[in-house]
């Protein structure tokens, strides 16, 4: 079983990224960069700063900072567990992508997918009152997760499999922070 999801695995990416040209390389190595999305992350606390009194806007911040950071160390870790190579430093595949991208280190799973939906979902978990269009946010982490298999650095069940993990830890916090920091919120 685990051969067939991993040969899915590899014909999905070589297919995938084999969608990319040269004409949009520019704008996925854009993507891929997470100083690009800097304005976003300025955006996510002015909408908490507008939504919340200035304690409770704060403590969301600070607290979606901390997910930030734990979901990275969750999935370094889950790296250093599981070793799985990623495509442009895999001898079977990467001669058959196109690889924009050089990182070392393993690839299970994407640290992008997983940091990008854990933010989003929180932040979305809080501001989601009345506000529908909120789930505009969510094209961040899409373009930015499928930046990793564009650019040649990531499967993807690297990157489902970071997106859903982000979004349960995200949930997991709004959870526990809607009862100890902010509650009466959402």
């Amino acid at each position: 079983m685990l051969e067939v999801l991993l040969d899915w695995d590899r014909r999905s990416l070589i297919f995938l990224n084999g969608l990319g040209c040269e004409t949009y390389d520019a704008f996925w190595s854009l993507a891929t960069d997470i100083a690009t999305w800097t304005p976003l992350f300025v955006l996510f606390f002015v909408l908490i700063m507008m939504q919340y009194r200035r304690k409770e806007g704060l403590l969301i911040a600070l607290s979606v900072v901390i997910l930030l950071l734990i979901t990275h160390l969750l999935t370094e870790f889950s790296k250093d567990i599981f070793e799985r190579l990623r495509p442009n430093n895999d001898d079977q595949i990467k001669d058959l992508i196109r690889i924009l991208k050089y990182p070392q280190g393993f690839s299970f799973f994407s640290g992008h997918a997983s940091t990008s939906f854990a933010v989003t979902t929180l932040v979305f978990l809080f501001l989601r009152r009345n506000k529908g269009w909120l789930s505009l946010l969510f094209l961040w982490p899409l373009l930015f997760s499928f930046s990793r298999i564009y650019v040649g650095v990531h499967f993807p069940t690297d990157i489902l499999t970071g997106a859903l993990v982000g979004t349960i830890l995200a949930f997991v916090a709004y959870w526990f922070l809607k009862r100890l920091i902010v509650p009466g919120s959402g």
